[in-house]
């Protein structure tokens, strides 16, 4: 796919929708999102298949599992991931150091035996979808941008690459974590658009600004009356940012 838009590497397409619809999605928004996001919905029904596919198309893929589990179980999965070419593909940070050096072994060793590039692990801190209320119900302590930095920490410390945190954490990550590691950011919603689930959402300038190098995005897209005008103006608002 031509990049036609400067903006291409910092936009993933959550492609959270049946597999045709989101391969047809995507082929309309690939020329401004150069990422497309397999998530466990997609990966639950169809598998690597999935994968395949939308590489196929052009793709960079997004394989976002958020594995969590015993650091051997998801050293096998990561290597599994790696070996499909995926780009990125994401762990909990809420699984422990030794888990994420695990996850980050296998993926690299997964994707050297079928001669691809490692893929980048990016670790989750805390999901978008959480608020202060639901922090302090599964015994994080203090809100969720503090919870977030420690687990952002201890990902950073055990050798993982990037971190998945909402768009309000990513300036405290820069500034306390400098500027290498790799911030993704979901919930992202334009000016005016409803949050849905995502109670920490922010705008595509506002992401940006703060830092954050990859943003993604599914509903404000698919949801659109003209997902390619949509996919044009996240662009042009991440260019201009």
């Amino acid at each position: 796919m031509t990049d036609t838009s400067p903006a291409r590497s910092r936009l993933a397409l959550a492609a959270d929708l049946p597999l045709d619809e989101g391969l047809r999605l995507y082929q309309q928004v690939a020329s401004h999102m150069a990422y497309a996001k397999v998530g466990l919905s997609l990966f639950v029904e169809h598998g690597p298949a999935a994968v395949a596919a939308f590489q196929r198309l052009g793709a960079q893929v997004f394989l976002d599992l958020k594995l969590h589990d015993i650091p051997n179980t998801v050293e096998l999965a990561a290597a599994r991931a790696g070996a499909l070419g995926v780009s990125l593909l994401t762990v909990h940070a809420a699984g422990g150091e030794a888990m994420l050096r695990a996850a980050v072994r296998g993926a690299r060793e997964g994707a050297h035996a079928k001669g691809h590039p490692a893929p980048r692990v990016l670790a989750v801190t805390v999901l978008t979808s959480m608020s202060a209320e639901d922090v302090s119900s599964v015994g994080l302590s203090g809100a969720p941008e503090e919870a977030a930095l420690r687990l952002a920490r201890l990902a950073v410390r055990a050798g993982v690459e990037g971190l998945v945190c909402s768009p309000r954490e990513a300036e405290s990550f820069r500034r306390e974590l400098g500027p290498a590691p790799f911030l993704c950011t979901p919930g992202i919603r334009p000016a005016g658009a409803a949050r849905g689930d995502q109670t920490r959402a922010e705008t595509p300038s506002f992401a940006v600004r703060a830092g954050a190098d990859l943003l993604v995005v599914g509903r404000p897209v698919y949801a659109a009356e003209d997902p390619l005008a949509a996919a044009r103006e996240l662009a042009d608002e991440v260019s201009t940012a």
